[in-house]
């Protein structure tokens, strides 16, 4: 039973932080760097058949050049709202259409809008952290309860507690990794 308990405290904890490593990953994608990626307009949303649906659901997205995006609407009638919603997303993009499909040209970013989105990028790797570090919390509270209800010995509490420090110590590299790698493309460093 204790082992149970145990590596069962450690699987959740293992689940929750590599569920924060996604959560950063993606929401790190969606800052821009300059270069066109589709992931700039997930969180852009598009006022269609009576309800807001994401862009991807309603365009195929493609970047047929580096400093390009195109939308093609699956509906033409939705060329204006998507690219109403796509100027209305607050990104600094200027889409245009040709009656047929969107083009969002993805302009050079200034110094001062890189240092801006590096600020940013660096508030979002330290939700991560702190994310990670309260799954660490919980997991530690965990492990000192199944001690006092004596479900675990005291040397298997040390071990857990040795394992969930090395899990979040691994998990937090991997933020400080994804971080430096965004600030990289931003910066160029």
């Amino acid at each position: 039973m204790e082992a149970n308990d145990l590596k069962g405290t450690y699987a959740e904890a293992t689940k929750k932080m590599n569920a924060i490593i996604e959560h950063v990953r993606h929401e790190l994608a969606g800052v821009r760097s300059g270069r066109a990626s589709v992931t700039i307009l997930d969180s852009v949303h598009v006022d269609a058949y009576g309800s807001r649906m994401p862009l991807n659901q309603l365009a195929g997205l493609s970047v047929p050049e580096p400093t390009l995006i195109v939308a093609q609407p699956f509906d033409p009638s939705l060329l204006g709202a998507i690219e109403k919603a796509i100027r209305a997303a607050d990104l600094g993009l200027n889409p245009s259409n040709d009656g047929k499909v969107i083009r969002v040209p993805i302009p050079p970013l200034t110094e001062e809008r890189r240092k801006e989105l590096s600020r940013h990028v660096h508030k979002l790797a330290e939700e991560g952290r702190n994310g990670i570090r309260g799954v660490r919390r919980d997991a530690n509270e965990r492990l000192k309860k199944l001690l006092k209800d004596h479900k675990l010995s005291e040397d298997d509490e040390k071990k857990g507690l040795d394992e969930v420090q090395k899990n979040t110590d691994s998990h937090i590299r991997q933020i400080d990794e994804l971080q430096t790698k965004k600030d990289t493309e931003l910066l160029g460093k």
